[in-house]
């Protein structure tokens, strides 16, 4: 289902749609009984995934993130990913993670992600350690450090 091309084309515009931080629009890329795992939650549908994602940007405050195609096969692609915000008492966090993706391939809903597994760490970072500033710019492919 996947050329480079196109794998790497969604993995740039899930990352633009998160970085709008809005749940509603971002809760559009899934299958309405789209499932995921997010650390230690297990969520499933839109309505829970708006739900998670409204909580999730309600106390992860100047959330900014990079995606980065790590390899596609077929309908599944695998991503890793890194983010920054800061928490109510201001303390900023780089977010580290890998995220299993995959697709609907056929029916209503084809094209859309119907599973998604994630898992993340966090690190504790000063505000002069930060690097993710905000959305990427038009053009800006470049690589995510390792750490």
């Amino acid at each position: 289902m996947f050329t480079e091309e196109t794998a790497r084309a969604r993995v740039r515009a899930a990352e633009d749609a998160w970085n709008t931080r809005d749940p509603e629009r971002v809760s559009l890329a899934y299958t309405p009984d789209s499932v995921w795992r997010n650390r230690d939650e297990f969520i499933v549908g839109r309505d829970q995934i708006k739900e998670f994602l409204a909580r999730k940007w309600s106390r992860e405050l100047d959330y900014a993130l990079r995606k980065e195609l790590w390899g596609f096969r077929g309908n599944r692609i695998a991503v890793r990913f890194q983010y920054e915000w800061h928490d109510a008492g201001g303390q900023w966090w780089r977010s580290y993670g890998n995220e299993l993706w995959e697709f609907a391939d056929d029916g209503p809903h084809s094209g859309l992600m119907r599973r998604r597994e994630a898992s993340i760490n966090d690190v504790r970072i000063s505000g002069s350690e930060r690097r993710i500033l905000g959305p990427r710019a038009p053009g800006d492919d470049s690589v995510l450090p390792v750490f």
